[in-house]
């Protein structure tokens, strides 16, 4: 029987684990030296092209799943549920909405504040400001993941950027045995990517024992989890010699030094996905890609 897959806490959660003091600013060679592993492997992923010749880029189309299809549904399903408890409790909520309003209405001239005549637009104004204090609004666990959406859906765009080099893009994958997702699985000239979006607002910031924070949140379990679905996805794709790389792409928050590597995972700032990975040595020639984009194809669903 296969073990069950490990569960990784929240992003939110305290973490235990202190992460190793692996943090540096990410260049070209960083990414190149992860992907390829060993310089041996070079030659052996350059399948379909001779050494003297050069890669050339070939538009492959792999679409499995929507960008931040599963993360909408999931604020839909909160939202919706949210929203029937708020309607359970509309009649006390109107009522007092209604008991501000007269008591307003009656107070204001009693006490001298204002004429008589003006009570009855006195208090419907309190009733209004009553009722919009009292109206639904989504919790912010909601629209954590609306905005979560919403950063899938620009780090899509982004990615879409990429086909006309030869690189194949899927979004939104179920990981096998467990309920997490992949964000966006990429395969091209440069590699294999499993790609976390994140959206952030304020800065990241690394702590004097070498950890990176998102305010008072450490990245810890980001990373674990992005580390985990590459391993996944690289079961799923089962193509020896290929290696998967985790990568978080970042939006709204400034990340230092714009990309860094913090225990193996590469954290880049979104907007510089596109450049970073088009400017990578090409490990992977066309054949190659359009036969692991076939295959991711195949083997994924979407999570959604």
């Amino acid at each position: 029987m296969a073990s069950p897959a490990p569960r990784f806490p929240d992003e939110h959660e305290p973490d235990d684990e202190q992460p190793g003091l692996t943090i540096r600013p990410l260049s070209h060679a960083d990414l190149d030296a992860i992907l390829a592993g060993l310089e041996d492997d070079r030659d052996s992923l350059l399948a379909g092209t001779a050494a003297d010749q050069p890669v050339v880029a070939v538009r492959v189309r792999a679409t499995v799943g929507r960008s931040g299809a599963s993360a909408q549904a999931a604020y839909r399903q909160r939202r919706a549920g949210e929203l029937a408890g708020w309607l359970r409790g509309l009649p006390w909520r109107a009522a007092a909405a209604l008991g501000a309003g007269t008591a307003a209405g009656l107070l204001a001239p009693r006490l001298g504040l204002l004429a008589p005549r003006l009570g009855l637009l006195v208090g419907a104004l309190a009733a209004g400001v009553a009722g919009w204090a009292l109206r639904f609004r989504p919790s912010p666990q909601a629209r954590a993941w609306r905005r979560g959406a919403a950063g899938e859906r620009r780090t899509a765009r982004l990615l879409g950027r990429l086909e006309r080099d030869g690189w194949a893009v899927l979004h939104d994958l179920a990981v096998p045995g467990s309920r997490a997702n992949i964000d966006h699985l990429l395969i091209g000239p440069g590699g294999v990517f499993v790609i976390d979006s994140k959206r952030y607002t304020g800065r990241l910031s690394l702590a004097g024992d070498g950890s990176l924070w998102h305010g008072r949140y450490p990245m810890a379990p980001v990373l674990r989890a992005a580390r985990f679905e590459a391993d996944q996805a690289a079961q799923v794709l089962a193509t020896p010699g290929v290696e998967v790389v985790p990568l978080v792409a970042v939006h709204g928050a400034q990340v230092p030094w714009g990309k860094l590597v913090v225990d193996g995972v590469p954290v880049v700032g979104a907007r510089r996905l596109p450049g970073l990975l088009r400017g990578l040595p090409a490990v992977l020639g066309p054949e190659r890609v359009a036969g692991l984009g076939d295959r991711a194809r195949i083997r994924f669903r979407s999570a959604a």
